[in-house]
């Protein structure tokens, strides 16, 4: 995986980052360092040369990295592997002491794969499958923009490192979603306007590179959560468009969200993928301590020409009840939308899957479906 360029805080060198230690965050910002003898000569001119280990107090030189590692955003030191060991064990107990987390029986979950009636609307969205080419780009620009554009307020974040919400939406990219979960950069700093009431934290490549950063953290699963939380209160919905993974940010994006929307294309494949997917939001629940639940199954590429298609929105319906959404029907105004950086709104207003995308905002802001018409009303409004 490739690394980002810095460079050195000491030496000045540029490099390639790929280890945790080479980035370290202080209340001044963040230093970068391209080597461990650099590292060392940072730490030897804040003082001494000579910290106290925090288990047992006694006085020593930081000679490996193992040495420094954090809790809950702190530098702790440790003299010895006994000692590290030692103040892991206790973080531990105070976290699960003080974290008011319910035990795993106590968390409601889906049975059989079939999730509660959501009692409220979802306010943090994650759109995720495991299985590519289902349409969650797709799904999350178009929703996102659809309700930006009935007068909502609308966040939408690419957590995948292609960076497709991006292209899709024809933006350049200077800040993104590495530099809000790496550097701390504030939300409205990273958030572009693209739309009345839309704003994008885009991805790029970069933000493989995050895995490296968040792979280091304590409690390494809520980081998305601790960089966005502050922005949630500007914004009447935040989309998270999430990549066909299980990775470190994905798991920060399902701890973020609240609900989660399953694009699921009409082929069996897909189908398959959805048995991934309602595992994953049960161990997000059990082992994350995280109440997230499937808000809603949308079907994708719907031709009912085809009998796959009508077979597969058969089984979805069967298994899901009201939580499958009405089809988006297939049509290639969707495929051709973002290749000239418009939303199926913008591009063919008058399409099936502009109509059927409609209906899923509807649903969504909770009220009937809108028009297009809606539209206008709420932009003149």
């Amino acid at each position: 995986m490739a690394g980002m360029t810095e460079c050195c805080s000491v030496c000045g060198s540029p490099f390639e980052q790929q280890f945790r230690y080479q980035m370290e965050e202080s209340q001044g910002g963040v230093a970068f360092y391209c080597s461990q003898d650099c590292l060392k000569k940072s730490q030897r001119s804040a003082g001494d040369g000579f910290v106290s280990c925090d288990a047992c107090a006694q006085k020593f030189q930081v000679e490996l990295v193992s040495s420094v590692f954090y809790v809950d955003g702190q530098r702790r030191y440790a003299c010895s592997m006994t000692c590290r060991a030692q103040l892991r064990a206790e973080a531990g107990s105070v976290k699960r002491s003080g974290s008011g987390a319910p035990p795993a029986s106590d968390v409601s979950v889906p049975e059989s794969g079939r999730p509660p009636t959501a009692a409220v609307l979802p306010r943090v969205i994650a759109v995720f499958n495991h299985k590519g080419g289902t349409g969650k780009t797709t799904t999350a620009v178009n929703l996102a923009a659809g309700m930006a554009k009935v007068g909502k307020r609308v966040l939408l974040v690419d957590t995948d490192s292609q960076g497709n919400v991006g292209f899709s939406l024809n933006l350049k990219v200077e800040r993104s979603l590495y530099h809000v979960v790496v550097m701390g950069l504030a939300v409205p700093d990273a958030a572009i306007p693209v739309r009345d009431g839309l704003d994008v934290i885009a991805s790029n490549e970069s933000l493989a590179a995050a895995e490296l950063y968040l792979a280091g953290r304590q409690n390494r699963d809520r980081v998305l959560a601790r960089r966005l939380e502050a922005a949630k209160s500007a914004y009447d919905f935040v989309v998270l468009d999430c990549s066909p993974s299980l990775s470190l940010m994905n798991q920060n994006a399902l701890v973020f969200a609240d609900s989660v929307l399953v694009p699921v294309a009409c082929d069996y494949l897909s189908l398959v993928g959805v048995r991934q997917v309602l595992r994953t939001v049960k161990n997000v629940n059990q082992l994350l301590y995280h109440p997230v639940q499937i808000w809603g199954v949308l079907p994708t590429f719907y031709d009912p020409r085809a009998r796959i298609c009508r077979e597969a929105l058969s089984t979805l319906r069967d298994h899901f009840g009201d939580r499958c959404l009405p089809p988006i029907r297939a049509t290639m105004k969707v495929k051709e939308a973002p290749s000239v950086g418009k939303t199926i709104f913008e591009y063919a207003p008058s399409s099936h899957a502009s109509d059927d995308y409609l209906s899923v905002v509807g649903r969504m802001i909770g009220r009937e479906k809108p028009t297009h018409g809606d539209f206008d009303a709420a932009l003149s409004a």
